[in-house]
């Protein structure tokens, strides 16, 4: 079949398998220059003492998590284990872009050599962290390595969470607190600029949103690894969070968005205190990274009028990042730096603790130069004075669109990827 984008409200409800695949090759061959140097992954494991071995990433198939995990696998030959809940294709109907990133990514990582096991399921269940186990147990077994995971990374972006002891069921909503929000932001498809409005959430509506996107499934999959005898001396463990620039914190950093993050934030102070008392010698910290397009952008108020005139401004000072730039250097230049890879308190962290990726976006002259641009975008310069079709392009791409090098016109099996 012929599979063409199909965008609704600003959703893309569908998936193009090569497009998928070759996206994944793309950020795989970053991570092999970036972080590799260039070697094979078995290779690079040596270069660098204190890289992980074993890695579990919960969330693996999109965004930053499957960037993580290509990174850790790729870039310094670790051992994976990852964990999402994708709708798998059918003969008739392609299925969601994790679907066919997880198919190329165990495909890639087979032909390397590299040990690795995806698990597809709800990650919130405590069935899913069983299984979790029991796949680590069992990888470490057949590549002989042992069964001791020293970095988790929990990349988990769902609208629902089903709470395992009781069965409740939260779902989260993007709203402001306190007050009704109102702004300007960009139609992603036809550019046209609208105001877009949201009302203030309700208590139960705030306590949903952090119950989903907080930091609490993040201390339950640590306490179910460490109860495992899992976790490795030395363990490290991230979650992932955005701050960005004051226009923005109605909707994002002060409103429920926000509030679940304080709680991820909580939630990593809490395991800290876990591997203290255990003098294990590991560590959890929240990374801040920069604004990028994701699977959701399109429809968070403000957010693509801003990140659309973000992509203009640090494009032309050479800034810009995507996904995977982002956690190369997250990993080379923070997490696995020289001297941090040994020993965690030297890995760089701001005043609250934080691992900061987002210092390029947050420069001061990069700040202002995304504030005068806004002042000067209209409906008729929309095109050129912000990077809208940059915006596009990347939401496209997150989906299988709109990669250089797929053939669009050609006939695809959506259940095989090439």
């Amino acid at each position: 079949m012929l599979i063409k984008p199909m965008i609704r409200n600003n959703i893309c409800i569908n998936s193009h398998p090569a497009g998928c695949a070759q996206s994944v090759r793309n950020q795989i061959a970053r991570a092999v220059k970036d972080l590799a140097g260039g070697t094979s992954p078995q290779e690079a494991a040596k270069a660098v003492p204190g890289t992980p071995k074993l890695a579990l990433i919960i969330g693996c198939s999109t965004g930053y998590g499957l960037a993580s995990r290509i990174c850790a696998a790729f870039g310094y030959g670790a051992a994976t284990v990852g964990v999402s809940f994708e709708k798998p294709a059918s003969a008739s109907k392609p299925g969601t872009p994790g679907f066919y990133n997880n198919l190329t990514f165990d495909a890639e990582a087979a032909r390397a050599a590299l040990p690795f096991i995806t698990l597809d399921g709800d990650a919130f269940s405590g069935e899913m962290k069983e299984r979790a186990i029991a796949a680590v147990r069992d990888m470490a077994k057949a590549a002989g390595i042992p069964a001791e995971i020293d970095l988790i990374i929990y990349s988990l972006a769902s609208p629902v969470r089903t709470d395992p002891r009781d069965g409740t069921v939260y779902r989260s909503v993007i709203k402001p607190i306190g007050q009704p929000y109102s702004g300007k932001t960009i139609d992603m498809m036809s550019g046209a600029i609208i105001t877009v409005s949201a009302e203030p959430a309700s208590p139960e509506e705030i306590a949903h949103t952090i119950k989903v996107m907080g930091g609490e499934d993040w201390e339950l999959w640590i306490d179910a690894l460490d109860k495992a005898g899992l976790l490795a001396a030395g363990a490290r463990t991230l979650a992932y969070t955005y701050i960005g620039p004051e226009l923005s914190w109605a909707i994002y950093k002060n409103g429920t968005i926000g509030r679940a993050k304080e709680d991820l934030e909580r939630a990593a102070r809490a395991i800290n205190r876990r591997f203290s008392e255990k003098a294990s010698g590991g560590g959890a910290w929240v990374s801040v990274n920069k604004a990028l397009v994701t699977r959701a952008s399109a429809v968070i108020p403000i957010i693509p009028f801003y990140v659309s005139t973000l992509f203009k401004v640090m494009k032309e000072r050479g800034l810009h990042e995507g996904c995977i730039e982002q956690i190369v250097r997250l990993y080379r230049d923070r997490l696995y730096a020289p001297g941090a890879a040994v020993d965690p308190a030297l890995v760089p962290v701001d005043g609250e603790g934080r691992i900061r990726v987002d210092d390029r976006e947050m420069r001061e002259d990069v700040q202002r130069a995304v504030l005068e641009q806004m002042d000067k975008v209209s409906g008729e310069n929309v095109d050129s004075a912000t990077d809208i079709a940059g915006f596009r392009h990347d939401f496209l791409e997150a989906h299988g669109f709109d990669v250089a090098g797929v053939d669009y016109g050609r006939d695809v099996d959506p259940l095989i990827i090439v």
